[in-house]
């Protein structure tokens, strides 16, 4: 299981992103893994087509993708407040390596720098 930052579904479905030839590269090569997001990550990544009226073709664009959704559990708050005061990260960053623990992944997907230092920290 690969779980995928923001930064790159938005890379893949802005087709003037500085990522986007990058990004559809590297799904193209891990085109055999299972990709998943947590939901935070998802609104993020929704939020430019819903103000351009394009939510439905950025939905089906992540539908290719067959893109999981990693649901919070219970304790989501807790756990995202720990890994807020350890890794100093945004919000929605640590609901991405929450989500990664949760998916048990193998592998954070990110162009954010300090996003993929903390996921390599963690072990992903």
């Amino acid at each position: 299981m690969i779980v995928v930052d923001a930064s790159v579904l938005i890379g893949l479905l802005e087709e003037t992103d500085a990522h986007h030839d990058r990004t559809r590269q590297l799904l193209l090569e891990l085109a055999s893994h299972p990709l998943a997001a947590s939901p935070i990550t998802l609104a993020e990544v929704l939020v430019g087509p819903a103000r351009h009226d394009r939510l439905d073709e950025a939905r089906d664009a992540l539908r290719v993708l067959e893109l999981g959704e990693v649901p919070f559990g219970p304790d989501a708050a807790t756990r995202l407040a720990v890994l807020r005061a350890d890794t100093r990260l945004r919000l929605p960053d640590c609901c991405v390596l929450l989500a990664a623990q949760d998916a048990a992944a193998d592998r954070v997907l990110t162009f954010d720098d300090r996003l993929g230092a903390e996921a390599a920290r963690k072990g992903f």
